[in-house]
């Protein structure tokens, strides 16, 4: 005989001693939960033994309160959430507090002060007298501010008649003890609430009351066994072999009570991953889910002029525009996204409209998006109604609503969207756009969806949800001290010690109702397994002091370890296959011969000579990053426009020997000014940076003139060229030509300093950019031109650039052509070519498997 019979064979034994069978219509068995109506009607129908028989009613006090009829409507939580919020804004004594969490809260411990009443009233008249004795008997205690306060807004918040969902429990219950006529038993495994204990004593006055508490019911069960991990990773990746071990074994009813949430997270995707769905009776809060993330984007986008990753995000959603098909939403995402990436234009719906006019199939998503913009007035108040009404067509407009319905967790949301809108009509409370927003976002992070859908021997659950129930195993997930007990809702507003002021349950007595369930849940199922992580980022963590204690009686007691080691050596051989399966090394590619490149540019033999792999993915596979839209001043920018002053300054100036100095600075301020136009209307940093050039042009003409009187003269900037070598043509662009007599000069501007120019230069070939544009000019000499901190200085390479042209020129020639001939591209960049590559992610560089001969 199984534990939990062995409970449900005694009190079927001690119902019948007192109700002769088959006749047990007459008497009430309270449930903790619907799970236990069927183990106690087998163990009546064994303890019977008759053919036929008539159970007892089998309820949960809840259930039962339910069916009891009151006169007047109930209030919803969002009806009262909206009333106190208002009543908080007006008094101002908050500025600066979330009042809607605060409000939260705050509903929260007015139920609980209702429920603490010392009497249980039936009716609005003696609820009102209940309060006003409980009123007065506070008026003289000493309460701290914040107990004071919570008892002051409670108090005038039940001035009014209607019902609230606490009220409505309470006399819904004072009724039920009133008409108390018939026997009721009591299955209990840990403390009720006050309120229901008075309901039970006042049942009790009328009728008889028969409680069997698991607590007192003393039954030798089996201990549980102990996993401690090493980390996250091994704790999922143990319960979730567990969870197979028992499948396997033909266990088909299996609950893991996970403690830690993340950890159970990781260990479902486990399980899904081996094809074994999970049933999940705790459910997910709607702030965790994408069908509640879809809104979120939307509304940011629109608080934030359609910033453009805000837009980005949005559009990448699979629930907008839903009535279009996948291809043409992400043809629209795609080409709106290289377009605004390429003209960097950072926000505005009008300004993405005027971007893509010549776009035709981006004109109906825009135009949609600028539709549901106008539904949603951000500049004028309104009722929380009216925000959710107007919210709910922009979803339609936008046909989120139609990707929603496809989802059952959308469904759900677009109901609640539609109850909140119908319980709120009567409030007249008027609310900005982000006070509403932050009131949706709450009202998201507490509303819970449960997918009813999935039918599986394996079920997440919660400890209170285990009272009374048997399992054919149960896996206590993530039990370490600090998830087990588990820290009460609430709280953050007002603590334990005001809590504890106004005679309310505590962090303390919400412990002792978490240790007796867990030792109920212990006393009825005898295959348990307990995991924790022993370690976590190298601190020490300690397993939870219910299950701690628990463990060192039974081993003493017993002198036998508890700890589960079976499954190590199943994680081990588990490591070892996944060993022995082919993993990823070192990259080398081949190309076939018609897609290697007819032409190479300076910065691709640049990334070729650095990493073959990374030329071979920037250049064959163009996998190159998307162009970032410019918000800020970056240095790349800074230096383009020193490039594009120099040229104008030149063009128009190719000597300044000859001019005053003065007039050459004025100049070259005067064009600076004008280049630098455009970013200083944009952005004020650009000051800065046309600080930091302004400090470089009195070194910058020294430099020059030094220049000219040595020969060199301006000849040409910014000039293309195109090369062709033997089956690879080379291009690119100088900045700069000088010439003396027959004699040419390649130079390059940087905006970097000399030490960083000559590192670069210091291994002949590492940087192919002077030497090819010496060979590109057929030039004698190459060199840096280093502006930087005030100082300009020549850099130019050790060796002779003649030769080192050749060199480069021919070992493009001899490298294009062996990769013509198949020759591999492979990932064996230095470190340094590694830290900024964006390629990294798909070379896979430090996962390969190095082979060893």
């Amino acid at each position: 005989m199984s534990v939990s019979n062995e409970f449900f064979d005694r009190i079927a034994k001690r119902i019948l001693d007192a109700h002769p069978a088959p006749n047990l219509r007459g008497i009430t068995v309270l449930l903790p939960n619907f799970h236990a109506a069927q183990p106690l009607a087998l163990a009546l129908m064994r303890a019977a033994q008759r053919p036929a028989l008539l159970l007892p009613q089998m309820v949960t006090l809840n259930e039962w309160a339910q069916s009891v009829a009151l006169d007047g409507e109930v209030a919803t939580d969002s009806q009262r959430g909206a009333l106190l919020y208002q009543h908080l804004r007006k008094l101002q004594w908050f500025e600066n507090a979330d009042l809607w969490s605060m409000t939260q809260e705050l509903l929260k411990l007015f139920d609980e002060l209702t429920h603490s009443l010392r009497e249980l009233p039936g009716d609005a008249a003696s609820f009102t007298a209940a309060v006003e004795q409980a009123y007065q008997a506070r008026q003289n205690a000493t309460l701290q501010l914040e107990a004071r306060l919570v008892f002051e807004l409670w108090h005038a918040m039940q001035a009014g008649r209607e019902l609230d969902a606490a009220r409505a429990y309470q006399q819904r219950l004072a009724k039920l003890s009133a008409q108390a006529d018939r026997p009721l038993y009591v299955l209990r495994a840990s403390e009720w609430d006050a309120l229901e204990q008075r309901f039970l004593d006042e049942y009790e006055q009328r009728a008889m009351v028969r409680v069997f508490d698991l607590r007192e019911m003393e039954i030798q069960s089996g201990a549980p066994l102990f996993f401690a991990a090493t980390s996250l990773e091994q704790e999922a990746r143990a319960a979730a072999m567990q969870v197979r071990l028992w499948l396997q074994a033909g266990k088909r009813n299996i609950a893991v009570v996970a403690q830690d949430r993340v950890v159970a997270r990781r260990m479902r995707a486990l399980l899904e991953r081996a094809e074994i769905l999970v049933a999940d009776e705790t459910g997910w809060t709607f702030a965790t889910l994408s069908v509640s993330t879809v809104l979120d984007r939307w509304l940011t986008a629109l608080q934030s002029d359609f910033y453009h990753h805000d837009l980005l995000d949005l559009l990448k959603s699979p629930f907008i525009f839903a009535d279009m098909t996948a291809s043409e939403r992400k043809s629209a995402v795609y080409q709106l996204e290289q377009l605004l990436r390429k003209q960097g234009v950072v926000a505005g719906l009008d300004k993405f409209s005027t971007l893509t006019e010549h776009e035709v199939a981006l004109h109906q998503p825009l135009a949609r998006l600028r539709q549901a913009e106008a539904l949603l007035e951000q500049g004028r108040k309104k009722t929380l109604a009216e925000w959710l009404a107007a919210l709910r067509e922009s979803l339609k407009v936008l046909g989120i609503d139609s990707g929603l319905q496809q989802d059952d967790a959308g469904q759900q949301l677009l109901r609640a969207l539609e109850n909140w809108q119908q319980e709120l009509q009567g409030d007249d409370g008027r609310y900005r756009f982000a006070e509403w927003r932050r009131w949706l976002a709450q009202q998201l992070d507490t509303e819970t969806f449960r997918d009813s859908s999935i039918d599986s021997p394996v079920r997440f659950t919660h400890l209170a949800a285990t009272r009374w129930r048997a399992f054919d195993a149960v896996l206590l997930l993530g039990c370490d001290a600090d998830h087990l007990p588990s820290v009460a809702n609430g709280g953050r507003w007002f603590n334990d010690a005001v809590r504890s002021a106004l005679n309310l349950p505590t962090r303390a007595s919400h412990a002792v109702r978490q240790r007796d369930d867990l030792l109920a849940l212990l006393a009825l199922n005898d295959t348990v397994l307990v995991t924790w992580q022993r370690d976590q980022n190298g601190e020490a963590r300690l397993l939870s002091p219910f299950l701690q204690i628990l463990r060192d009686k039974y081993e003493q007691a017993h002198g036998m370890e508890l700890s589960e080691n079976e499954l190590h050596s199943y994680l081990a051989a588990e490591e070892m296959h996944r060993a022995e399966l082919p993993q990823s090394a070192q990259p080398a590619p081949g190309v076939a011969t018609e897609t290697v490149p007819a032409s190479v540019t300076i910065s691709g033999y640049n990334s070729l000579v650095a990493c073959p792999y990374q030329f071979y993915a920037r250049h064959i596979l163009r996998l190159n990053e998307l162009d970032e839209v410019q918000e800020v001043i970056e240095k790349s920018d800074y230096g383009e426009r020193v490039h594009g002053i120099l040229q104008r300054f030149h063009e128009r100036y190719p000597q300044v020997s000859g001019h005053d100095v003065a007039e050459m600075d004025a100049a070259l301020r005067g064009i600076s000014e004008e280049v630098f136009a455009d970013l200083l209307a944009q952005d004020f940093a650009a000051c800065a940076w046309l600080a930091r050039w302004y400090k470089s042009l009195p070194a910058y003409l020294e430099w020059q003139a030094e220049n000219e009187s040595k020969g060199w003269r301006y000849a040409a900037a910014e000039s293309k060229f195109d090369w062709p070598l033997e089956g690879v043509r080379l291009r690119g662009r100088i900045d700069r030509l000088d010439v003396r007599a027959e004699e040419n000069l390649v130079l390059d501007y940087k905006t970097q300093s000399e030490q960083i120019l000559r590192n670069k230069l210091k291994e002949p070939g590492e940087d192919v950019q002077l030497a090819c544009y010496a060979y590109a000019h057929e030039a004698a000499d190459a060199a840096f031109v280093s502006i930087d901190n005030g100082k300009v200085k020549l850099v130019e390479p050790k060796d002779d650039v003649p030769l080192l042209a050749q060199l480069n020129a021919e070992r493009l020639v001899d490298v294009m052509s062996h990769i013509r001939g198949g020759a591999g591209l492979p990932a064996n960049g230095i470190d340094a070519a590694c830290v900024h590559c964006e390629v990294r992610g798909v070379c896979r560089k430090g996962e390969w498997v190095v082979g060893h001969d």
